[in-house]
C-alpha cells in the first residue's frame, strides 16, 4: 500500500494542500491532488481542488473562519472523495510537511515533536508575521490526524551556506550572536527546487551550476546560487529586507519609519498575548509595497494599467524593475560572470512577461538577451527558454517553481530518519 503524504503551505490568507504517495524511501512521490482554500482574510473563502478529471476552481464556503477550519475542510473533502482510494481514512496519512519560513539555526527538516514546536514559537518573535500561520496548521494536523508525522521544512534552511561576511551585520557582535541577528533568508524551498531542475534542464550536475535566480510573487526576492549553494540573498533577518512586495517595502533607510510614524516601538492592534507585532513591523510588512503605491496587490492590474498609462502603476513597474536589475548585477560579479542561466519563478515571475522583457533588456550588457515569441507564449513546461539563445552562455529560463512538490522529495529521501520512533 502506498504511503501518503501531505504537502502544506499555509500563507496569510490561504492554505494549500498538496497530496503525494510514494512507495520507499528511494521512489520519487507521485502526486495524486492538489487542494486550496484562499480568501482565508477576506471572506467568503473558496474552494479550489483538482484531482484526476475533478477540477474545482473558486467555490464558495461558508463558516470557515481561520486556518483550523480551513483543514478541517480540506481534510474532509479528501477523505470523502471516493476517486481519491488511496486517502480514505486520516490515519492513511504518513507525513505532514509543513513549510515554515524561518527556521532560526535549523538547517534540515525536523520531526515535530514538543520541543521543536516551542523553539518554533520562540523564533516568532523573529518573523512574528510568518510562523504563526504554520503552527497553526502543525497543531491542527496533531488533534485531526495524531498517528501523523509532522515535520517542518523550513525556508531559510537552504540559505544556511551564506558566507560569513555576507551573513554577517554591521552590529554588536555579542548582542548579535546572543539574539540571532543575522542574514537568514528565505524562499528557500522555491530555489532547492529551482537549482534541482533548472540543472538538469541545463544537463549539468547541481554541483556545477551558477545561477542568478528571482523568485517573484507577492513575496519577492533573489538569490545568488554558486555550485549549487546559495552564497547571497537579498531577503535577511525576516522577508521584509530586499526587493518590494505587495505589501512589503522591501528596503528602505531604517530611520525611515521614524519619520513615518512616532509609534513605531508600540504595539499593533493586530498583536496577540502570544504574537507582540509592533506598528513598525505592522506598517513595513502589511501596509507598503505596491499596494500602498497602487490600492491593489494584483501586480497582473499593476501591469496592465502601466502599459495603459497609469503613472503610479508604471512607477511600481519601473521601481521594481529596478531594484531587480541593481541585484543581478552585483549577484554577476559575485559569480565572476560564471553565469548558467538568469531564472523567473513564482507568480509574477512565471506569468510575467512585460516584467521578465524589461529586466532582461536592462542586464543586455551582460549578455542576456530575451526572445520576444517565446517570453510571451512561453507554454506550460516546467522549465521553458524565453531567452535568444538556447545553447549559449546566457540562458534565460522560466521555472514553474513547487514548493510542496520539493517539500515531499526531501521527505521520502529522509523518511527513514524522519518517521516516528515505533513505541
Amino acid at each position: 500500500m502506498p504511503k501518503i503524504i501531505l504537502s502544506i503551505n499555509a500563507g496569510s490568507s490561504s492554505l494549500k494542500v498538496s497530496v503525494f504517495s510514494y512507495e520507499s524511501s528511494t521512489s520519487t512521490p507521485k502526486q495524486l491532488a492538489v487542494i486550496q482554500i484562499a480568501g482565508l482574510t477576506a471572506p467568503p473563502a473558496n474552494l479550489s481542488y483538482d484531482h484526476g478529471d475533478t477540477h474545482i476552481k473558486h467555490q464558495e464556503l461558508s463558516n470557515i473562519s481561520g486556518p483550523e477550519d480551513a483543514y478541517q475542510h480540506i481534510l474532509s473533502h479528501l477523505i470523502s472523495d471516493k476517486s481519491l482510494s488511496e486517502l480514505n481514512h486520516e490515519d492513511n496519512i504518513e507525513f505532514a510537511c509543513h513549510r515554515v519560513v524561518h527556521g532560526g539555526s535549523y538547517t534540515t527538516p525536523v520531526r515535530i515533536d514538543r520541543d521543536t514546536y516551542h523553539h518554533l514559537e520562540r523564533l516568532s518573535d523573529l518573523a512574528p508575521l510568518h510562523n504563526a500561520g504554520a503552527l497553526a496548521i502543525v497543531k491542527a494536523v496533531h488533534e485531526k490526524c495524531p498517528k501523523t508525522t509532522n515535520i517542518a521544512f523550513f525556508d531559510s534552511a537552504f540559505h544556511a551556506t551564506l558566507p560569513l561576511p555576507v551573513r554577517t551585520y554591521a552590529i554588536d557582535p555579542e548582542k548579535a550572536e546572543r539574539n540571532g541577528l543575522r542574514k537568514y533568508g528565505f524562499h528557500g524551498l522555491s530555489y532547492a527546487f529551482i537549482t534541482r531542475v533548472a540543472a538538469k534542464h541545463l544537463g549539468k550536475e547541481v554541483r556545477e551550476t551558477n545561477l542568478i535566480a528571482l523568485h517573484l510573487g507577492s513575496g519577492a526576492s533573489a538569490c545568488c546560487i554558486k555550485g549549487g549553494e546559495s552564497v547571497d540573498t537579498t531577503m535577511g533577518l525576516t522577508p521584509l529586507a530586499g526587493l518590494p512586495g505587495a505589501t512589503r517595502s522591501g528596503d528602505v533607510d531604517p530611520s525611515l519609519i521614524f519619520h513615518l510614524t512616532h509609534d513605531a516601538g508600540s504595539m499593533a492592534q493586530s498583536s496577540t498575548k502570544e504574537l507582540h507585532i509592533t506598528q513598525a513591523e505592522q506598517i513595513l510588512n502589511k501596509e507598503s509595497g505596491w499596494k500602498a503605491m497602487t490600492g491593489t496587490t494584483d501586480f497582473g492590474t499593476i501591469s496592465k494599467k502601466a502599459s495603459e498609462g497609469d503613472e503610479r502603476c508604471r512607477l511600481v513597474v519601473d521601481m521594481l524593475v529596478d531594484r531587480i536589475v541593481g541585484y543581478i548585477g552585483s549577484y554577476f560579479v559575485k559569480l565572476g560572470g560564471e553565469v548558467d542561466a538568469l531564472v523567473f519563478a513564482g507568480g509574477i515571475g512565471e506569468k510575467g512577461a512585460d516584467l521578465r522583457r524589461g529586466v532582461v533588456e536592462r542586464v543586455g550588457c551582460l549578455g542576456f538577451e530575451i526572445h520576444e515569441g517565446s517570453n510571451r507564449e512561453p507554454g506550460e513546461g516546467l522549465v521553458v527558454e524565453v531567452g535568444e539563445s538556447e545553447e549559449g552562455p546566457r540562458r534565460v529560463l522560466v521555472v514553474q517553481t513547487d514548493e510542496q512538490a520539493e517539500m515531499a522529495g526531501q521527505c521520502v529521501r529522509e523518511s527513514d530518519q524522519l518517521r516516528r520512533p515505533a513505541k
